[in-house]
Parts: structure tokens; C-alpha cells; sequence
């Protein structure tokens, strides 16, 4: 359900502008299921391409303009912007000529003001959270994919050179390993990030340079057991070259354990990305992510409106869970002793 979401999250989300980033201030740390009326001002835009619209969403949008009441006038309609307890915005007169295809104030009332419900609520700069959630899921499932691929590039390579080569070779790699095994993981992803410079694509890179060992020794222990079975060892009697029995005859035998572990790292991605994103040093604002949301909105937890922040919170953790199960579920599945 969650990549589903993920393909489709702009045509799913109620504000489909880039990053779903369309800002209402009058409205902003509303609770879930608040409504109001919005009058949509249309903004002249170049045309743009309905399938890069589709996946990524409206390069620019209409104007969107809370309103607490409107009236019909000769010029065309006026407004009351919404305003929050007894304070009473200004009216404003918007004339007909700015509403395409329209002539009259009652034409506008019914194609450009409509009544919108914020389902999850709206966030301190009045964005709609709900639609904030679905974009931002596609940061979550791509740091996963693309640092568990970094991470299986490197490692099963690495892996299985110390384990089919031995001596030196092997001792060389260890080293290397445990160099880096014994670095911090979010420390050394904190610092890979700052050379790297912030950003979208530097967090992916950054999160899968250190994933890649546990991959590393865990292929490594592979080949060292399937090695010395007899087929290598015919494989070698018929004089196969090293890179074909590797490739060929041992890592097909040592995948069912990659791939229980590629599921725990790919909740392991999220959790980091989490916390970078928390830190400020993951993707970037407008860019939405779970842990961006988080960051922006922990100290409303205290502030009588904690659902800006548990939300985000509650939606990593079932992510997680679900990969974590998924883990758990191939382990049992490919476990040929159970």
C-alpha cells in the first residue's frame, strides 16, 4: 500500500502543487477534520507537462485564500479573509477579470469557492498535513531502496572477495571493515553528509556507505562455508575462472541471508534518514519528509497540539514494523532448517 501511495502520491494528495507546499497562514496548526471555505484565485501558468504533473506534482499553483464569508458585488465578489476567534479580516473586492471564463460575482461563488476539509489537520505554515504525509512518503521508501542498493553493490563484492580469496586478501578487507564497523553509524553518516554537502541525493549516498558492512560480513561468512563444498571443487577441477565460480556457483548459494538483512536495512535506512531529517541535514525544505515534520512541529507536543508531531511519528514506526516483519517472515521462509 505504501509504494502504491508512493507512485501515486500527487494524484492521491488534496494539494497536488510541488512538494504540497501551497501555504495558508490564517489557518495554520489546525486540528484533523477542521473545513473552511477557499476561493481559488487562478494564476496564469505556462503549460506543463500532465505527466511530469502527475508524479511530481504542479511546478506553480493557484493562489488559495481562506475566507470566513463573501458577498456578490457589481464588480465581481468580495471577501472576507478567515480570522481566527472575534478579530474580523479586512473585505477585500476581487474583480471578475481576474476569474477566467466568468462574468458575474455568482459565476465565481460557485466555480472558485469551495468548501476544503484539512483531513489530518494543517501545519505551522498552514499546509495541508495530509497531503504533506503522502509526498513525503516517497523520501522514506527511496532512501531505503537506494542505500540498501549502495550497500549490496559494495558489500557483496567486498564479501565475497575475503571470503573466497583468503590470507591477506581477507585480512586486508577485515581490516576495512572493522574500521568502519566501529565508527558510529549516524555519526559517520553525519559526517559523510557535511562532505558531501546537504541534500536529496547526498543523504542517500551517505546512508549507504555505512550499510554496507554488516552485507560484507555476511557474505563473507557465506562463501567461507560454501566454498568448500564438493561443486566448487569441481567447478575448480574443471578450471572455471574465480569470477565464474563466484558468480556463478557460490553467491546464488548465499543469498537467502542478503536478503533477510537488506530487509532490516531497509528500516534501518528510514530510521537514519529520520533522524537526519530531524537533525536539519537530511532533505531539504519545501522537500516534505517524515522526519522534517517531525522537526518542525516536536515542540507543539507540549504546546496542546502533539498530533502535528505524533502523526509523522506513528507513520515511521509502522513503516518500520512492516519491514521489520518482512525481515522476520523471509528468515522463516528461506531458513531451509525450519
Amino acid at each position: 500500500m505504501c509504494f502504491f501511495v508512493a507512485i501515486f502520491a500527487y494524484a492521491l494528495a488534496p494539494d497536488d502543487s510541488k512538494n504540497a507546499n501551497q501555504m495558508h497562514l490564517s489557518i495554520n496548526g489546525k486540528s484533523p477534520g477542521f473545513e473552511v471555505k477557499m476561493l481559488t484565485i487562478p494564476s496564469e501558468i505556462a503549460q506543463e507537462n500532465k505527466l511530469s504533473q502527475f508524479f511530481f506534482g504542479k511546478a506553480t499553483a493557484d493562489t488559495e485564500l481562506p475566507i470566513s464569508s463573501y458577498r456578490v458585488t457589481e464588480e465581481g465578489i468580495a471577501i472576507t479573509p478567515y480570522a481566527e476567534g472575534n478579530l474580523e479580516g479586512i473585505e477585500t473586492i476581487y474583480k471578475s477579470s481576474l476569474f477566467p471564463k466568468v462574468s458575474t460575482g455568482n459565476q465565481i461563488a460557485s466555480n472558485y469557492i469551495k468548501k476544503q476539509k484539512f483531513h489530518l489537520g494543517t501545519d505551522k505554515y498552514g499546509r495541508d498535513l495530509l497531503s504533506r504525509m503522502l509526498v513525503g512518503i516517497r523520501i522514506s521508501l527511496a532512501i531505503g531502496f537506494v542505500a540498501v542498493f549502495i550497500s549490496l553493490l559494495i558489500g557483496i563484492p567486498m564479501g565475497a572477495i575475503a571470503g573466497y580469496y583468503g590470507g591477506k586478501v581477507d585480512a586486508a578487507i577485515m581490516w576495512v571493515i572493522n574500521v568502519t564497523w566501529s565508527i558510529p553509524t549516524l555519526l559517520l553518516v553525519i559526517a559523510i553528509t557535511l562532505a558531501l554537502g546537504k541534500g536529496f541525493w547526498q543523504v542517500f549516498v551517505a546512508v549507504g556507505l555505512t550499510m554496507w558492512v554488516e552485507v560484507a560480513r555476511v557474505v563473507r561468512g557465506q562463501v567461507l562455508s560454501v566454498k568448500e563444498e564438493q561443486y566448487v571443487t569441481a567447478a575448480r577441477a574443471l578450471g572455471f575462472k574465480d569470477f565464474r565460480i563466484i558468480t556463478k556457483h557460490i553467491l546464488p548459494n548465499c543469498l537467502a541471508p542478503v536478503i533477510i538483512i537488506s530487509a532490516a536495512n531497509f528500516a534501518g535506512a528510514i530510521l537514519i534518514e529520520s533522524g537526519l531529517s530531524f537533525l536539519g541535514i537530511g532533505a531539504q525544505p519545501p522537500m516534505p519528509s517524515w522526519g522534517g515534520i517531525i522537526k518542525d512541529h516536536y515542540s507543539y507536543i507540549i504546546l496542546g497540539k502533539p498530533f502535528l508531531a505524533l502523526i509523522p511519528g506513528l507513520a515511521i514506526m509502522s513503516l518500520v514494523t512492516a519491514f521489520m516483519m518482512i525481515g522476520n517472515g523471509l528468515r522463516d521462509a528461506l531458513d531451509v532448517k525450519g
